[in-house]
């Protein structure tokens, strides 16, 4: 039995889309699920576009997905000698032709193509036998291409493993450039040589490919070469039923992690969107290697909901290891001039507030009070500390200078003060939370307490009790 090889094949030309993550993800789970091989190519031929800082950036966003490579990453500008190789090989078999005619002249063939209402498409004027008859010579001003002689009868078809039965009549298809003049592969071509020599079994893709495999195939026989299998996945649109892209919100990798969502939140989402097990939405990377196949990918497009994403994310940070979290917390907030050492520890301020959170950056502006005293505005604090409340904040304070301080100790002595002085629990607290952080709402207030330490607990108190 053949071992299944899979691959992924980005042009660094950009960042890492969600798209093409998931992409990545299904190719690696089926890689996995099957004991087999995952490649990693990187397909830079857009020389005009791809950059060494796009295939950092590709790399860095799989690396923190959880996706590794087996082999690779591969560059197909490397890989030119190959290309030639293999053109010059179909060309001696007459699969092949160079190719001489210009931009200007096809630009004339398209529109006189349209003139007469029939679709543009290269003629194969330089087919041998047609220049030939056409008395055509190669010139020697200009480097030819090389172009593929489609076959133009019958039709082309694969059975998809997502979609299913697929054909296309050999008639649509004209003779696709192979390699520029400047011995650069087409994508179409590169592609081939590449899944061949890579020994790629199975191709997972997006369907906007659909349109290029009955190309790749007839590349692939007229090489007499076994074809991999194809499964081309639906595209993800945005909540108004349109392509995913930046007008929809965040749409890499990237910036997904910038935005505070744990990478595992993200594959698992990813993973969801388009596939499914039974009615499992919380399944970790593990479990989706074991449970993936291409039989439950659905066929039709999946919508992004950045609220789903943002809810699975909270499930998520609610389970996390809370070292773990407050290493990811601590950059966020000195990103926002806040120094996570002048305070309690992170991971304990971190454990009291992740289950109200949604995303690290928001983990860190909730901890913000913790590590930055808001001083209250004196008509708030007039709103609030009154001829009622202040006995019985001095009181509090009085109680708590020789309270042991942990959680349990410091709700009875503010539930003792309640009881003593006849105030309801929002009359006090209200206050407190106001003194002692500069803000009125905030976690449970023993807990804040407990937290933030005696020390600063009772100065706060004292700075606005006993200097009027």
């Amino acid at each position: 039995m053949t071992a299944i090889r899979t691959r992924f094949a980005p042009s660094p030309t950009g960042f890492l889309h969600v798209g093409g993550a998931r992409t990545a993800l299904y190719a690696w789970a089926f890689a996995r699920k099957h004991g087999g091989s995952f490649v990693l190519r990187i397909e830079d031929t857009d020389l005009e576009r791809s950059t060494g800082e796009s295939v950092e950036t590709i790399l860095a966003s799989l690396r923190w997905l959880g996706i590794g490579w087996d082999e690779g990453p591969f560059f197909q500008m490397k890989r030119l000698a190959r290309y030639m190789e293999v053109a010059e090989e179909l060309i001696a078999a007459g699969h092949a032709y160079y190719c001489w005619a210009t931009k200007d002249e096809l630009e004339a063939m398209r529109e006189a193509q349209r003139a007469r209402g029939v679709k543009p498409r290269y003629d194969g004027r330089w087919r041998p036998e047609r220049a030939r008859a056409a008395g055509l010579a190669p010139p020697t001003d200009r480097p030819p291409v090389v172009r593929f002689r489609t076959p133009e009868a019958g039709e082309i078809g694969w059975y998809d493993l997502v979609k299913g039965a697929i054909a296309f009549p050999n008639a649509e298809l004209d003779d696709l450039v192979l390699l520029r003049a400047d011995g650069v592969p087409t994508y179409n071509f590169g592609v081939v040589v590449d899944d061949l020599d890579m020994g790629i079994t199975h191709v997972i893709r997006g369907d906007d490919h659909v349109n290029n495999t009955p190309r790749q195939i007839h590349i692939f026989h007229a090489l007499g070469a076994k074809m991999p299998e194809f499964g081309h996945v639906p595209m993800i649109l945005g909540a108004d039923g349109e392509r995913l892209s930046k007008r929809h919100g965040a749409v890499s990798v990237t910036q997904y992690r910038d935005d505070g969502f744990l990478p595992e939140a993200l594959v698992n989402y990813l993973a969801r969107l388009g596939w499914s097990h039974g009615d499992d939405e919380i399944f970790s990377a593990a479990q989706l290697v074991e449970w993936f196949d291409l039989a439950h990918v659905s066929r039709s497009p999946a919508q992004f909901d950045p609220g789903k994403l943002a809810w699975l994310n909270q499930q998520y940070l609610k389970q996390a290891d809370d070292a773990r979290l407050a290493k990811l917390v601590a950059p966020a907030l000195r990103s926002l001039g806040v120094d996570p050492g002048a305070g309690p520890a992170l991971d304990k301020v971190v454990a009291l507030l992740k289950d109200r959170a949604t995303t690290v950056l928001h983990l860190a502006e909730a901890a913000r009070l913790f590590y930055q005293y808001e001083t209250p505005s004196p008509a708030k604090l007039a709103e609030l500390v009154t001829e009622r409340t202040r006995p019985a904040l001095k009181m509090l304070e009085t109680r708590l200078a020789d309270v042991g301080w942990e959680r349990r100790t410091l709700g009875e002595t503010v539930s003792g003060v309640l009881k003593s002085t006849g105030l309801k629990m929002p009359e006090l607290a209200m206050p407190v939370r106001l003194l002692v952080t500069g803000r009125t709402q905030t976690p449970s207030l023993d807990a804040v307490l407990e937290l933030l330490g005696r020390e600063t607990v009772l100065a706060r108190l004292s700075h606005h009790l006993n200097n009027d």
